[in-house]
């Protein structure tokens, strides 16, 4: 991995910074806007037993047809901050390598697995795209 750019472990300066968010983490509190879609049933591709969850979809059928789905992707950056020492880490490595008996994974699991995390029971932020798939399957506007 290393030969190919890739650092499986995080320097001192992004474990310091991940301190730091653990000590003092932010509340998710619905503020500026936010919508609240906590109402939604959410589901997620990624199996029953994973708990690095960084997208949800919601779809719903409209009354003439076609398909509201709405994606919701972690929104990581409410924590993580752009240029900080996690996000140059991340921004290295691109990547969450999984090979058969470890796991190296693009931001701490303390984030990836945790304060990020779209899992069910937890309240988090997420950044939502909408689209509407038509009833012939085109997607205006896309």
């Amino acid at each position: 991995m290393g030969e190919n750019g890739f650092e499986p472990n995080f320097p001192p300066d992004a474990l310091a910074e991940l301190a730091a968010i653990e000590s003092n983490p932010p509340t998710n509190d619905l503020k500026n806007g936010i919508a609240d879609l906590r109402n939604l049933l959410w589901s997620s591709i990624d199996n029953a037993s994973s708990r690095d969850l960084d997208q949800i979809e919601y779809a719903e059928q409209l009354e003439n047809g076609d398909i509201k789905i709405l994606v919701g992707i972690a929104d990581v950056d409410h924590l993580v901050k752009k240029n900080s020492a996690l996000d140059r880490h991340a921004a290295k490595n691109t990547v969450t390598i999984y090979t058969e008996t470890e796991m190296f994974p693009m931001l701490p699991e303390e984030l990836s697995k945790g304060l990020t995390s779209l899992n069910e029971g937890q309240d988090r932020l997420a950044v939502i795209v909408e689209l509407v798939v038509k009833e012939n399957g085109d997607v205006p506007g896309n």
